[in-house]
C-alpha cells in the first residue's frame, strides 16, 4: 500500500460529494478503500445512518427575505465558518503523504475546526502548528500516565477542546478489514504514541485486523463515568463526550460538567444494529435541555444533511469520510475543495429553506417520510 496523490483523478470538477467518492474509490488501493468505507458487522448501521437522512423531510419557510444566509456558528467556544467540524479520523497518511497536516491546513483555509485523533499519523504538535483551530480526541489508554501526557500535550499545543471517545471499549469486528488481513504499511504509525507502541498494527495476518489487535492492547476496556469526572478535573479545556446514543448517558455527561456531547454511531464502525445517530438526536437534545451543546456525527454527506441535523436541534455536525475522499485525491487542495462544496450546498439549502442563519434552521419543522414498500 502506498500513499496516494492522484490529482489527475480529480481533473474534472466535482459537482457533488458523490463525485468525489467515486473518484477516490477508483484511485485508492482496495484494502485502503475498505478501511475508509467499511463498517462493523454486517454494516446495518452504516446503511441506516444514510437512510435516516433520506427518510427525514424538511418543511421550508417562504417569503422570509433571505438572500444570503450567514452560515457562521460557535461550536464549543470555537468560531466556525459553518456549523461543521472535521471529525477525528485515524491514520490519514494512508490516503496522502500529507495526511492530517494537509487536512488541517485545508480546514483552516475553510474556517472550520479540525479534530486531531489520538491515532493520527502526524503528531498532535505538528497538526496544531498548521494554525488550524484544533480539538484533541482522546482514546483512553490502559496507561493512565499516557492519558495525562496526551492531555497535557494537547493543552500545550493550543488545542481548544478535549473530546473523549466513549464508544470504543474495544474495536468492533470490521469484516472488510478482517477479510483483507488489514495492517498499516511501514510509513504509517500512531505518531502520538511511543514509537514502538503501534508495532502490532503493522503485523498483518490472514483473517485478522492488525488495527484491532493493536487497539485491544492499547485501549482501556473498562472506561467509566469516574474516568470522565477525573478528566473534567484534570483539564480546563471544554470537554466533549463522543459516542452518545442514549439520552440517559447524555444527561449524565451534562451533569458531570461536559460542555458538549456528540451523538454518534462511530460512522457505523462500532456496535452494529444500533439506531442511527439522526434518529437518536431529538431525544438527546431534550435530555440535556440546553445544559450542554449537542453535535451530530455519522452519515453526514452533504449540505442538506447539515441543515436536517440543525433542524433537529444539533448545534453542528462532525464531517468525516468525505474529507478522506478529498485527501486521497488532492491532499490539502482536495480537502479544501470538499469543504468548499459542502459550504456551497449548505448555503443553497439554507436559502431555499428560508433560513438566514443556523438559529433559524433550528426552528424548521421536519416530517419523517414513510420508506417505500
Amino acid at each position: 500500500m502506498t500513499a496516494i496523490d492522484n490529482r489527475t483523478a480529480a481533473a474534472a470538477p466535482a459537482v457533488s460529494l458523490d463525485d468525489v467518492r467515486a473518484a477516490a474509490r477508483a484511485a485508492l488501493d482496495p484494502r485502503v478503500w475498505d478501511f475508509v468505507d467499511g463498517g462493523s458487522g454486517t454494516e446495518h448501521t452504516l446503511v441506516a445512518n444514510r437512510a435516516a437522512f433520506a427518510e427525514l423531510a424538511l418543511v421550508p419557510r417562504v417569503l422570509t427575505g433571505v438572500a444570503a444566509p450567514h452560515t457562521a456558528a460557535q461550536l464549543v467556544g470555537t468560531t466556525a465558518a459553518m456549523p461543521v467540524a472535521v471529525a477525528p479520523m485515524a491514520y490519514q497518511r494512508l490516503l496522502h503523504d500529507g495526511g492530517e497536516v494537509s487536512a488541517a491546513r485545508a480546514a483552516s483555509t475553510r474556517g472550520v475546526p479540525y479534530i486531531i485523533s489520538t491515532l493520527s499519523s502526524y503528531s498532535l504538535e505538528d497538526i496544531a502548528a498548521t494554525g488550524a483551530d484544533t480539538w484533541f480526541q482522546l482514546y483512553c489508554l490502559r496507561d493512565q500516565a499516557k492519558n495525562d501526557e496526551l492531555v497535557g500535550r494537547a493543552e500545550e499545543a493550543g488545542c481548544q477542546a478535549l473530546m473523549v471517545t466513549a464508544d470504543v471499549p474495544l474495536m468492533a469486528r470490521r469484516l472488510r478489514d478482517v477479510r483483507n488481513g488489514f495492517a498499516l504499511p511501514p510509513h504509517v504509525r500512531a505518531a502520538n504514541l511511543d514509537n514502538g507502541s503501534s508495532s502490532k498494527a503493522h503485523r498483518g495476518a490472514d483473517g485478522t485486523s492488525a488495527l484491532a489487535v493493536h487497539t485491544s492492547a492499547a485501549f482501556a476496556p473498562g472506561l467509566s463515568w469516574p474516568d470522565v469526572e477525573r478528566l473534567r478535573r484534570r483539564t480546563t479545556l471544554p470537554l466533549i463526550i463522543k459516542g452518545i446514543l442514549d439520552p440517559r448517558d447524555a444527561r449524565t455527561a451534562a451533569d458531570l460538567g461536559a460542555d458538549a456531547v456528540v451523538v454518534s454511531t462511530h460512522g457505523g464502525r462500532q456496535l452494529d444494529g444500533v439506531q442511527p445517530s439522526l434518529r437518536a438526536l431529538p431525544g438527546i437534545v431534550a435530555a440535556v435541555s440546553g445544559d450542554c451543546e449537542v453535535l451530530l456525527d455519522s452519515g453526514v454527506r452533504d449540505g442538506t444533511d447539515v441543515l436536517k441535523a440543525l433542524a433537529l436541534g444539533a448545534r453542528g455536525v462532525l464531517f468525516g469520510r468525505p474529507v478522506l475522499w478529498g485527501l486521497a485525491l488532492g491532499g490539502e487542495g482536495g480537502v479544501a475543495e470538499v469543504l468548499a462544496l459542502l459550504h456551497t450546498e449548505l448555503t443553497e439549502a439554507m436559502t431555499l429553506a428560508g433560513c438566514g442563519d443556523p438559529a433559524a434552521a433550528a426552528r424548521l419543522r421536519t416530517e419523517r417520510l414513510r420508506p417505500h414498500a
